[in-house]
């Protein structure tokens, strides 16, 4: 087994595209010998030109002093024939994602390299069990999961494959430090932790796009109000559904139809009209050099009389909205609201009309505002039958004090609860699997997605008794398997203890 340490560590990397040359690039920086080799002639010798000028860029803006640039550059040489990495301790590769060129790929390797040397594979959604089954000797097989660009996505999937040796993952750990990078290990299971934890911000997206609950625009201003760098149409966009839906389509084959990992019709039809996203200049948005033509938000309303009645069950949600009004907004202070003001519930889980009906409100004048995330994007959400001067009333009263808001259709969960709750669930369920460490499913999460915080940690700022009680909402009121709570999170929740807490 190679000693991740070792200053005479020499490598090898096949595959000279764009993760190729990325992880070429931080093992050269680290002071590791690199033969980049790639089957299409001249591709290596490209690929080293280039890693060549970005470490002279780097150079040139202060980031390499001169000695560390001339170093990477005398560690980094282009192969050209597949023998030329007879001597390497490891051998990553980056090539096209199908199963069976990786199986020739690494059954080729076998009768170059020694039989101590490691292959690693930097599939993204293959079976690393199912790669190693065609070597000779499959215990020397890891998964080495980088994520695009490599020089500036700093995690690492580190993945034990069923017939693998542990020996190798720990030595793929060590080596992803050394490459200034945070290894995330994990068992071989469909999506590993990043594109299994990710599942829960675009299949929720979809399914409340094809509920009629609110458009794409809306959703991603909720949700980056919710804290989330991007929303899930933005995000498919930047992807491509190229990419995304069939990695959604295969994370859900893998696990037998599972239902929280349920694709969309909606994006599947979209693939079939070439609505890509940015590549194709239109996606869920069109593009106009490169960049989305966003929708307006939908105009304010003029602020009316209409006299605003705050369900005062739980004062301090009643207090934060009260803040958020437009100066002169009239309240009805009464214990039950007069004939014509405009009534306001603060639901977690269920609906506008669940909370109006149970409260004994009139649906007609009944709204609710999502009582989860008020600090920034406020939620507004009608009943079917709210008419439209009070949804007008209140929502002049809340944008004219400030807030931004959306104005959505009735909706169990809003759109921000039933998207985080689903996130949390998710990464709770791969805590639950033994998948990876509750620390490292949020280190992955974080660095490999770019969420506010992991879904453990994310679970916890919300309450992990909060999170359950909005799937058994959504449960409840959907009658679909897809919601329901994962053990991890229901244990935890009972045992008021930190979703990350791990098994004693």
């Amino acid at each position: 087994m190679f000693d991740p340490d070792s200053q005479q560590l020499a490598i090898g990397v096949v595959g000279a595209g764009l993760m190729g040359r990325g992880i070429a690039q931080i093992a050269a920086q680290a002071g590791i010998d690199v033969q980049l080799f790639d089957t299409r002639a001249g591709a290596a010798d490209e690929a080293v030109a280039a890693i060549t000028a970005t470490f002279d860029t780097l150079r040139a803006k202060g980031r390499l002093d001169a000695a560390a640039r001339d170093g990477a550059v005398a560690h980094l040489h282009a192969a050209t024939a597949l023998a030329d990495l007879a001597g390497a301790a490891l051998v990553i590769e980056a090539i096209v994602e199908r199963l069976d060129a990786k199986r020739a790929l690494f059954r080729d390797l076998e009768g170059v390299v020694t039989d101590d040397c490691v292959l690693a594979t930097n599939t993204s959604s293959l079976s690393v069990t199912a790669i190693a089954s065609a070597c000779r000797l499959p215990g020397r097989v890891g998964g080495f999961h980088f994520f695009s660009p490599v020089p500036l996505m700093k995690v690492v999937e580190v993945i034990d494959s069923a017939v693998g040796d542990t020996r190798v993952g720990d030595a793929l750990t060590g080596l992803a430090r050394r490459l200034g990078h945070r290894p995330v290990r994990a068992s071989d299971t469909p999506g590993f932790v990043v594109n299994h934890a990710g599942r829960g911000l675009l299949t929720e997206g979809l399914r409340v796009l094809g509920e009629g609950i609110a458009q794409p625009a809306d959703v991603d201003r909720i949700l980056r109000g919710a804290g989330f760098r991007m929303g899930p149409f933005e995000l498919m966009d930047m992807i491509g559904l190229d990419v995304s839906h069939p990695v959604m389509e295969s994370i859900h084959d893998q696990y037998y139809q599972e239902p929280r990992y349920r694709p969309s019709p909606i994006t599947r039809q979209r693939l079939a009209g070439g609505l890509l996203g940015r590549k194709s200049g239109r996606g869920f948005y069109t593009y106009t050099d490169g960049k989305a033509d966003m929708p307006p938000a939908a105009p304010l309303p003029a602020l009316t009389s209409t006299p605003l009645w705050v369900d005062g069950a739980d004062p301090a949600r009643r207090s934060a909205l009260l803040a958020r009004l437009a100066p002169g907004v009239v309240l009805d202070e009464g214990a039950q609201p007069g004939p014509e003001s405009a009534c306001v519930v603060f639901p977690v889980g269920g609906d506008a009309t669940g909370a109006a009906l149970d409260a004994g409100l009139d649906p007609y004048r009944t709204l609710a505002v999502d009582p989860l995330f008020m600090e920034g994007h406020l939620t507004l959400m009608t009943t079917p039958v709210t008419a439209p001067g009070f949804r007008d009333a209140v929502w002049a009263a809340l944008g004219h004090g400030g807030a931004a808001v959306s104005v959505i259709h009735d909706s169990a969960g809003f759109v921000a609860q039933r998207v985080v709750a689903m996130v949390v669930n998710i990464g709770c369920d791969i805590a639950q699997q033994r998948i990876a460490t509750p620390a490292d499913i949020d280190a992955a999460v974080t660095l490999g997605l770019g969420y506010p915080l992991g879904p453990l940690a994310l679970g916890d700022r919300l309450g992990a008794a909060t999170v359950l009680a909005i799937l058994d909402g959504l449960h409840a009121f959907y009658r679909d398997p897809r919601y329901r709570p994962s053990p991890w999170l229901v244990r935890r929740a009972r045992l008021g203890v930190s979703l990350l807490t791990p098994e004693s």
